[in-house]
């Protein structure tokens, strides 16, 4: 694929902007259940999320090419988060379905099932602990749990949504998405 000055301008700004992150891990290689699928697979950006002062989780963005960020829902790509502290699986996945219903409504039914299919897919987390998403853009959502693969929703409504806590515009966190898209300034 041809990259756009403006794509090479942000990957390499995402690459000094997680270089630049205080206190946020450093990941030189992709992690396996990335690495396998896609060899080539960069970090695209980090960042750290926290609450009231308290550190949740770091979270990478990798991706096989550069991610564009008017289009991110369009690029394979690759959301790793690794746990900073205890977080009880079922209430990652209500927080997940509140967040996806930031960047439009979602029926109450649909938003039923993919609680239900959420709840299945997020175990309880642990410091240390790492989830791993990857998007395939019009197809689903692939879901892995320290390395090992915990499931699949094969649904590309509920993918873009699902991605789109950390990616749209609409986000709640909009210092974190600059960060995983290089945009951080």
């Amino acid at each position: 694929m041809q990259r756009s000055r403006r794509q090479w301008l942000a990957h390499a700004i995402s690459i000094a902007a997680a270089a630049a992150l205080p206190g946020v891990a450093r990941a030189s290689a992709a992690p396996p259940e990335v690495a396998s699928r896609w060899p080539a697979a960069r970090l695209q950006g980090q960042g750290r999320l926290r609450f009231l002062g308290l550190h949740v989780y770091d979270a990478r963005l990798w991706a096989p090419d550069v991610v564009d960020a008017d289009r991110w829902w369009s690029t394979p790509l690759a959301l790793e988060l690794q746990y900073a502290r205890r977080l009880v699986g079922r209430l990652i996945a209500e927080r997940s379905i509140e967040e996806m219903r930031r960047q439009q409504p979602i029926a109450a039914d649909r938003a039923a099932d993919w609680l239900e299919a959420m709840n299945g897919l997020f175990p309880d987390v642990a410091g240390g602990d790492r989830l791993c998403g990857v998007l395939l853009p019009g197809e689903s959502a692939r879901f892995y749990f320290n390395g090992r693969a915990r499931g699949e929703l094969r649904d590309p409504d509920f993918a873009r949504l699902f991605f789109g806590i950390w990616l749209a515009p609409e986000t709640s966190e909009p210092a974190l998405r600059g960060q995983l898209l290089g945009l951080a300034r």
